[in-house]
């Protein structure tokens, strides 16, 4: 029998983990915010990771084991970006970088995509030419500063916005020239993309009926604030038979909020791997 009844309220302690990497984080954009000192780039959707000058971490702190040759030269001073294997690769990614024996060929695939120099002294503009700067002394093909440019107005940003999901991106990100790098969420750093997503914990399990009578109906997940509702679309047959487990954390999409706060519209996106 699946269980259904409810976990208890607290998120799950690896979210407070010792060495959990101090990142700065992205609210979301809004039309209206003057653009004029953000700049802007893509939003990979591929696996945030650190390096701390010595090892890569995963946002939760764990080590990721890259092939040497993949971080051979690095610099000691830290590099916030993403693990990318393109677009639509996400789970081929995620794979990729979990394995504890490093898959040589799959990692040949893998780039290292770099948004910014966290301790580099300076705004973020400053940070910005030093990473360049970093990118070309290392001359890896697989470290990459993150392209950014500026974006006059709202309708032009959602113009590229449009193009970039045509092509399978995921979205844009917008991030503020004058700012510090500063560890936690701010308006700093801004997320734009056609539909929210959001992060929740699983607690219960409720059955299916019909075609689904045996398996799980939809997962009951919990936000961060305590918010309850019911996650069913989004969520595979193997999903179904095997579910996320209970007190893990999942992904998924929304297109705005019912008066009560719950998101309309949401839909399971994944399991979050870290």
């Amino acid at each position: 029998m699946l269980p259904v009844l409810s976990l208890p309220g607290a998120w799950p302690r690896q979210a407070q983990a010792a060495g959990k990497p101090p990142l700065m984080l992205a609210n979301t954009y809004r039309a209206g915010v003057p653009l004029a000192g953000f700049r802007a780039s893509e939003k990979y959707d591929g696996m945030r990771a650190w390096w701390d000058g010595r090892r890569l971490l995963t946002r939760g702190g764990e080590v990721i084991q890259a092939p040497g040759w993949f971080t051979c030269g690095w610099p000691e001073q830290p590099m916030d970006g993403e693990l990318w294997a393109g677009r639509g690769r996400f789970e081929q990614t995620v794979s990729i970088v979990r394995r504890q024996v490093p898959d040589d060929a799959g990692w040949r695939a893998v780039s290292f995509m770099v948004f910014d120099l966290p301790q580099a002294p300076g705004v973020f503009d400053a940070r910005l030419a030093a990473l360049r700067e970093l990118a070309r002394k290392l001359a890896q093909a697989w470290v990459v500063a993150v392209p950014q440019r500026r974006v006059a107005s709202h309708q032009a940003l959602q113009a590229w916005l449009e193009e970039v999901e045509r092509q399978g991106g995921e979205g844009l990100m917008l991030h503020r020239g004058s700012s510090l790098y500063k560890a936690g969420r701010s308006d700093d750093l801004l997320k734009f993309k056609s539909m929210e997503d959001a992060e929740a914990k699983v607690v219960a399990y409720l059955p299916g009926k019909g075609k689904y009578e045996g398996l799980v109906g939809a997962l009951v997940v919990e936000t961060e604030q305590g918010l309850r509702f019911n996650l069913g679309s989004g969520l595979s047959d193997a999903q179904r038979r095997v579910p996320p487990p209970l007190g893990s954390i999942v992904t998924y999409r929304y297109r705005g909020r019912h008066a009560s706060g719950k998101p309309r519209f949401a839909v399971l996106l994944r399991e979050r791997s870290d």
